[in-house]
């Protein structure tokens, strides 16, 4: 057991992840870049994996301006975020997006241990990056990793 006060959310964002990147490595290389996982916009994996981890990248910065005692509060534009980070992780190859979302998730969770004592406000974050995020996803992205790999035997 994580001697945390976070240990929960701790091993639920651990859990999850490793559900996620092993759902991720069934599909070919191919098939991570086939839109359908939402549509309008249309996603991919690819684009799935960039939104999460782009939002664990956030959610560092966030952790490292709580520690520093200049966090701002999280009075954030969801929406435009999402947009935001979406266009900024359009087009990039595959193993440039999974790279980058686990290095967002490394920092994410090297700042999540630095913070001195647990707050509404990094609990917040730990929801909206990782633990709530996560679960937000998964069950389309088990959906659509059936549907993708059922298509190959048609």
């Amino acid at each position: 057991m994580i001697d945390s006060p976070y240990a929960a959310d701790i091993e639920a964002e651990e859990r999850s992840w490793y559900e996620i990147a092993s759902l991720v490595r069934t599909l070919t290389p191919a098939e991570r870049l086939v839109p359908g996982y939402y549509r309008d916009p249309d996603w991919s994996v690819r684009d799935l994996v960039g939104h999460l981890g782009t939002w664990l990248a956030e959610a560092a910065t966030q952790f490292e301006q709580i520690v520093a005692g200049t966090y701002a509060g999280h009075d954030v534009d969801i929406d435009g975020l999402n947009a935001q980070f979406l266009a900024a992780m359009v087009g990039q190859p595959w193993d440039v997006v999974w790279s980058q979302a686990n290095a967002g998730r490394t920092v994410m969770r090297q700042a999540w241990a630095a913070l001195p004592a647990p707050s509404e406000e990094a609990a917040w974050w730990i929801r909206k990056s990782a633990v709530d995020h996560y679960a937000d996803h998964i069950g389309r992205l088990r959906e659509w990793v059936d549907e993708l790999v059922g298509r190959r035997a048609a």
